[in-house]
Parts: structure tokens; sequence; C-alpha cells
């Protein structure tokens, strides 16, 4: 008998216990919690240094896992044609036996469908870029390809579904209304329609109706508000809703409701203009509305967004502390672990394995780092 009441009072801690606990479930081999958002296995922390500091650099994930990191600067006029690989299953970088054919900073890379990279543009010790190349992962090979109508930096390079690549905008002594096509069939670029107003430091975020939202961005310390959409059948950019306050030097991300998602930048006056807020664009709508906060003003992100496997959203730029947007909830939250400073034109890359790496960037300073960190869920 006393037995059968130590079984009914264990049972009844057991029950008290599980309707207690927040409901939870299973997330990229990590347990998300519904009752405030949390998630107390995410956090950033150091893997091994890259070969040299690197700021305005790319990073892209390659076919077989590893990430390719090209050029960037330590300080300014100090550019890099050197180029490293990221092993995900070594945590270590290596250099590559062949580095760009030139040297570049604030340039683009895109990986093809044809899995080689097109890098273009950016600034090298000429000034402003007008060449591009190809990185053949199966060779490690650079190779020259067609060069754009301009010279370009701080432009943005969007694939598109047919395979090609929209090159928009850019920095070439002023803020470029002008945009191209590269098709990697011809390995040429061709001029397509003009953008409404000319600009620099804008995103281009790709939509599930194949049309390329381009927002904000403008010319240096007069950023817009102003947003426009690319129609690949038309050639041509038409205005749509306008974003609440001008950005640039922002972060966008499609996200799985189909919305973008855009977050920080600045209002011109850079560092005493840094944006907290974000906000999202409806493109059934046509209209950008207001989210929330982050919990630290950002700018000097648009690399360093990232969608993770779980439908949220990783900001790991322009702070020592990494935020997490979960669209759920609309709210930003930080994850544990820091950086070792406010990190600006960093980069942050989704790994095969649902991690994020996220690559140099440099401080308040001006000091490029080449340091880099995991984050993980």
């Amino acid at each position: 008998m006393q037995q059968a009441k130590n079984l009914k009072g264990l049972l009844a801690v057991l029950l008290l216990a599980i309707l207690s606990t927040p409901s939870c479930r299973a997330v990229s081999r990590a347990t998300t919690c519904e009752n405030d958002g949390s998630n107390e296995t995410s956090s950033i922390s150091a893997t091994n240094n890259m070969t040299a500091p690197r700021s305005g650099h790319t990073a892209t994930l390659l076919p077989d896992g590893r990430v390719l990191i090209t050029g960037g600067m330590e300080r300014n006029g100090a550019f890099y044609s050197s180029v490293e690989l990221y092993d995900p299953a070594t945590g270590k970088f290596t250099l590559a036996p062949k580095s760009m054919n030139m040297k570049r900073v604030g340039h683009t890379a895109v990986r093809l469908p044809n899995n080689k990279v097109l890098i273009a543009g950016g600034w090298g010790e000429s000034g402003v870029l007008a060449s591009a190349e190809l990185y053949d992962p199966a060779t490690g090979e650079f190779t020259p390809t067609g060069s754009m109508s301009t010279g370009r930096g701080d432009f943005t390079a969007t694939l598109l579904p047919n395979g090609r690549v929209l090159v928009a905008g850019g920095e070439n002594g002023k803020a470029l209304e002008s945009a191209e096509i590269y098709d990697p069939a011809s390995g040429n670029f061709t001029p397509t329609g003009e953008m409404r107003e000319g600009r620099t430091m804008h995103t281009a975020v790709l939509l599930p109706n194949g049309k390329v939202l381009i927002a904000g961005g403008g010319d240096y310390r007069h950023p817009l508000a102003t947003a426009e959409l690319y129609d690949p059948q038309s050639g041509t950019f038409t205005l749509t809703g306008s974003m609440s306050v001008p950005r640039y030097k922002h972060g966008a991300l499609l996200l799985p409701d189909r919305t973008v998602l855009v977050v920080g930048g600045s209002d011109g006056r850079d560092w005493q203009g840094r944006y907290a807020s974000a906000e999202i664009y409806n493109p059934a709508k046509g209209t950008f509305s207001a989210v929330g906060n982050m919990n630290t003003a950002r700018f000097k992100v648009t690399e360093a967004v990232a969608l993770l496997k779980n439908g949220q959203v990783l900001i790991a730029g322009g702070g020592e502390q990494v935020e997490i947007y979960d669209p759920g909830t609309r709210t930003f939250r930080t994850a544990t672990g820091r950086m070792d400073a406010a990190r600006f034109y960093s980069t942050a890359t989704l790994l095969a394995d649902g991690r994020v790496l996220v690559t140099g960037g440099y401080d308040d300073h001006s000091l490029a780092s080449a340091r880099a960190w995991i984050y993980r869920i």
C-alpha cells in the first residue's frame, strides 16, 4: 500500500513538472522553448583565426561545404588579392595556393549554378574596378571574365532564377543608377534598365516572384528611404513603397514567410546616425512596416546577416553581441557570448550543418581583424 502511495506521489510530481515546463520543440539538434522565444543552447564563440586581418571581404559557401574568403583590406590602401578557405570539418583557415588577379575590397562574390564563383568590381590599387573573374572550386584557379561597363564599388550582385546575375548601382565618383546583367554562358555583362535613383551601400533581395527588391542606399551622407523593384522579364525598375526612414549600410534578407526583413543602417551621419530599428517589406502589398527594435544600433552589416535553418535571423555585425530575430514573435534577443569588439564590414555565412561562420571586420579604431567566430544553435 505504501509503495502505491509513493508511486502516486512520484507521478504527481512528474505531472506538475511537465505542466510547468515551457513548451519546447527540437530545432537543428537544439531545443527552442516557446514561452519566451529564447534558446539557451545558442551561442557564439571564437574559432581559429584567418590567415590575415580582413574587412570589406567576401565569404561564399562552396559545394563541398568549405567557405571561400576573398580580398578585403587590412586598412585603407592595404588591399588584398589573397584568398583563403575555411574548412568546417577542421575549423581551420588555409591560404589558397592561387590569388585573385586583382586586389579587391568592397567587391561582390556570387556562386553561379555551375558552382563557379563570380567575383566583380570593388576598389583596387588603381581605383574603382570594372573587371571580374571566376573562381573554379574544382581547380582552384581564377580566370578573367568579361568586364562591367563601368567600375563599381559598394554595389549589389544578385543571382536571378535564370542563372544570370543582376549588378546594380554602386559608386564610381558618384552613386550610380546604372545596372547590368552578367550571363555565365557568354561571360559578358550587358546593360539593363537603370534604377530610378543612384544608389550605393543599398541592399538587393531576390523575391519569390523573381523580382529583386532594391532598398535604401543613395549617395554618401544622403541615404534614401525609397525602394524599387527590378523585373527580369522587362528589364526595368519601378518604384515600390518607401521605408520609414532613409537607410544605407543596412542589412536585408528574405524570410520564410516571403517578406523581407530590413535591419539597422545609418541616416547618413554614420556613427552618430546608427539605427536600432527594423522593418518588414510585404511584396503582396508593396509596403514597409515597422517591427521591433534591435538591442543595439548597428550599421555596416550588409554581409553580416544570415537566415538560420530554424527560420530565425542572425545579425552579427556592428556590435559585440550577436542578435537573433524571431519572425514568430517579431522580437530580437541577444545570443550568449561576445566577440572581441563591434565588427564592421564583417561577413556571416550559413554553413551546411546549420552553424554560422562570422569573419573579420574592423573595430572602432578602424583596425581589421583576422579573428573568426562560430554561432551554434
